[in-house]
């Protein structure tokens, strides 16, 4: 990947509302040529979309865990992420090496809320949960560099 092209990754990662004129501006490109390698970018799915970074606890969402998950019969179908996409608590669904297949991050309201998702979970995809609870977050989604 050219320097340059990282150079974008990087600003868009800092700011996925960064004008063409602005990354331009801060690359050495004309806002056309900005355009056009955002957009290659894009195409080549090294920019797989923007969004908003949002305050979970002030929209009532202040709980977060992460519920390692492990099925009960590892020689059933490997289908739990199927059996878990209705589940709009859980944010993201991660495949792992080690004793638990997957990780999943969730969010909730209360520890009751969250005690009551875990037995949705343990009940829809026939699996063992174990729950990590998120005292403080320090970062989060940090822009990669280098």
């Amino acid at each position: 990947m050219e320097a340059i092209d990282r150079q974008i990754l990087e600003l868009l990662a800092k700011d996925g509302r960064m004008s063409y004129t602005d990354l331009g501006k801060a690359t050495g490109l004309s806002t056309s040529a900005v355009h056009q390698r955002v957009k290659r970018l894009e195409q080549r799915g090294l920019i797989l979309g923007y969004g908003a970074t949002v305050n979970h606890a002030e929209i009532g969402l202040p709980l977060t865990a992460f519920i390692a998950i492990a099925p009960f019969d590892p020689s059933q179908p490997d289908d739990t992420p199927e059996r878990l996409e209705d589940l709009p608590e859980i944010e993201s669904c991660w495949s792992v090496a080690g004793e638990e297949s997957y990780v999943i991050k969730v969010r909730s309201h209360s520890p009751s809320e969250l005690e009551e998702l875990l037995a949705r979970i343990r009940a829809a995809a026939n699996v063992s949960t174990r729950t990590t609870i998120v005292l403080s977050t320090y970062y989060e989604n940090r822009p990669v560099t280098g």
